[in-house]
């Protein structure tokens, strides 16, 4: 499996499923007569970064690999409050980006090495830094952005998390 193939279409599989999580929350607001805005400075810790900043990550992600896989330079992370229409807006974005890319793009990506902006001078050769840093963090931004949703009473479960699943008879 190419890194294209292991990365951007589960990528947009995951990043498509945060509208539905954000439509449920949004009808939870409704229903209790809030603001779904306020769940955007939502966290489970201190020390971790609130729910529109973690959506903010999922979305960037995606489009920060691609550039890192091609040798561009990637874009900067949104790292300004957004609303949530605001964040909608750029899930759309950010997909309809992720589904023009090409797996052609991205031949000879493996033998590439990936420079870490957090330790400068070090770097990962492309296959070590999809499967061990990129998918990880992704994942780990959506687990905990599901997370906070579900610790403030939205009622999401695996099923919004995952997504449609293609079955077959047998």
């Amino acid at each position: 499996m190419s890194l294209y193939e292991s990365s951007f279409p589960q990528m947009a599989r995951m990043l498509g499923q945060v509208p539905t999580w954000l439509d449920k929350a949004q009808a939870h607001a409704e229903q209790k007569k809030y603001d779904p805005e306020v769940l955007l400075a939502a966290r489970l810790a201190p020390d971790q970064w609130p729910l529109g900043r973690q959506i903010q990550t999922i979305i960037s992600w995606p489009l920060r690999l691609s550039a890192l896989l091609v040798g561009a330079e990637p874009p900067a992370p949104q790292t300004a409050d957004e609303t949530i229409a605001e964040l909608r807006a750029r899930i759309g974005k950010t997909l309809e980006q992720v589904s023009a890319l090409k797996p052609e793009q991205f031949r000879g990506a493996e033998d590439r090495t990936i420079p870490l902006f957090f330790l400068p001078g070090k770097g990962m050769r492309a296959p070590d830094f999809v499967f061990q840093f990129a998918l990880p963090n992704f994942y780990f931004h959506a687990t905990t952005a599901y997370s906070i949703l579900r610790h403030n009473g939205i009622d999401v479960g695996k099923a919004d998390f995952i997504g449609p699943i293609a079955l077959r008879d047998l």
